[in-house]
């Protein structure tokens, strides 16, 4: 069976949201991580780091924001090139995120279940924690479901109340594919290059009405939309 072939059959069994429990749940998580880290060996990689801080020591800890349709290999890219630091992920409450919560814990990163665009009280709390406690926090701002490139306020409730700067991240592909799901999902193609890119931290600004919340929101969506090339 080719890759495109197996990109199909994927993408299908998403739409029907097949229940995937039990011993076959385990098996595909644990062929999953390891096709993940053969996949990603075969890609080259680049970074443009804005804000300073690969491979230097970790002096202050983030959100990291970036674009759900990046994320496939975005485990990687942080166990290749931040192996010092540590956190967690804010992933979905659904049965889709219970396979992606394990394979992230697979890369030695903690989780947080929740929904950026509905972030509860308990996850925020648990978010908060996690960043006071010297450790990082990654969240797709457009997840679990978009639309895409449209930020949600969880993230900004988050960066205001825990007072942590936001880092926005993203990653370009020299060439890759496109799934059919809400975001067109990109999956890089074997051998492509992979452009890291970061920018300096962004502190995001207190707000008292529903007026100065929104413009908040949309200066931070804008500020990650400057690093989209391929949209």
């Amino acid at each position: 069976m080719g890759t495109q072939e197996g990109l199909r059959i994927g993408e299908k069994l998403a739409k029907e949201k097949l229940k995937i429990e039990g011993r076959l749940a385990r098996w595909l998580i644990a062929f999953g991580f390891r096709l993940l880290q053969l996949w990603a060996r075969t890609l080259r990689y680049e970074i443009d780091d804005r804000a300073g801080i690969v491979g230097r020591p970790v002096t202050e800890n983030y959100i990291g924001a970036l674009w759900h349709n990046r994320l496939l290999i975005f485990p990687v890219v942080l166990r290749r090139f931040f192996p010092k630091r540590r956190g967690a992920a804010l992933i979905s409450a659904s049965r889709d995120g219970d396979l992606l919560a394990d394979v992230i814990q697979r890369f030695r990163y903690d989780v947080v279940r929740g929904s950026s665009s509905r972030l509860g009280a308990s996850a925020i709390r648990q978010l908060t924690e996690v960043l006071a406690s010297g450790c990082d926090v990654v969240i797709t701002p457009d997840g679990p479901r978009g639309p895409a490139y449209e930020l949600g306020p969880g993230i900004i409730f988050l960066a205001q109340k825990s007072g942590a700067a936001v880092l926005p991240i993203n990653l370009e592909y020299s060439s890759c594919w496109r799934l059919g799901s809400w975001d067109r999902f990109m999956v890089p193609r074997p051998f492509a290059k992979v452009r890291v890119m970061i920018d300096a931290p962004y502190r995001v600004g207190s707000s008292v009405t529903p007026e100065e919340f929104e413009a908040e929101r949309l200066a931070l969506q804008n500020t990650m939309m400057t690093l989209v090339e391929m949209r």
